[in-house]
């Protein structure tokens, strides 16, 4: 199976890093093949430029300045991003992505006169999130409503198809962890995803 991990953290040193890491060694080690991208390091423009804004919901979207990160979309069999919530929310870097990258005729068709949306990624069948808060879940999940999860799980992972397997493994209060709390969760990752 053709696997892109997608991390977005601008540390190398980091403990999402780290994740990232192993999300990748544990994949090959199964015999997948893993397409590494790291929006940071490729210094992804999360921009969206005019003529991707003015012709998103023309009669074809112009990703030319996105067209590798489209191409291996619309190639690969799962997806897994590995990430930080910051204000609860995924990074700007990779809000950019999904606005540029998963555009009409890509990830979708919209239907105007219906007011509604066909996914285009239907080829997807592993829909995977690793991801970091500072927050204890019960802010997250109980005052914030959990957003970065809803857009993630209900906007993004339905473009993949009824039929994809999904799974969001999340560490919470991340800024007063200890280190056996981390490896603890090391190790969360590395069996979910040798399940892949």
């Amino acid at each position: 199976m053709l696997v892109q991990v997608i991390h977005c953290h601008p540390l190398i040193d980091s403990y999402n890093h780290m994740l990232f890491q192993t999300i990748i060694t544990v994949l090959e080690d199964k015999g997948h093949q893993v397409a590494a991208t790291d929006l940071y390091r490729e210094q992804f423009d999360p921009v969206m430029s005019i003529i991707e804004r003015r012709t998103y919901y023309a009669a074809r979207y112009d990703d030319t300045m996105v067209s590798a990160h489209t191409a291996l979309l619309k190639q690969v069999d799962g997806i897994i991003f590995c990430f930080p919530h910051w204000w609860f929310s995924m990074p700007a870097m990779l809000k950019g992505y999904f606005d540029r990258v998963w555009g009409p005729g890509i990830a979708f068709e919209r239907d105007l006169a219906k007011g509604s949306i066909r996914p285009l990624l239907t080829h997807i069948k592993l829909f995977g999130v690793v991801t970091t808060y500072g927050s204890p879940w019960w802010i997250t999940r109980i005052i914030a409503g959990d957003p970065g999860r809803k857009v993630l799980m209900r906007a993004l992972k339905p473009m993949c198809g009824r039929r994809v397997r999904s799974f969001f493994l999340a560490q919470y209060d991340l800024d007063r962890s200890t280190q056996a709390a981390r490896a603890t969760f090391i190790a969360q990752v590395r069996a979910r995803i040798a399940r892949v």
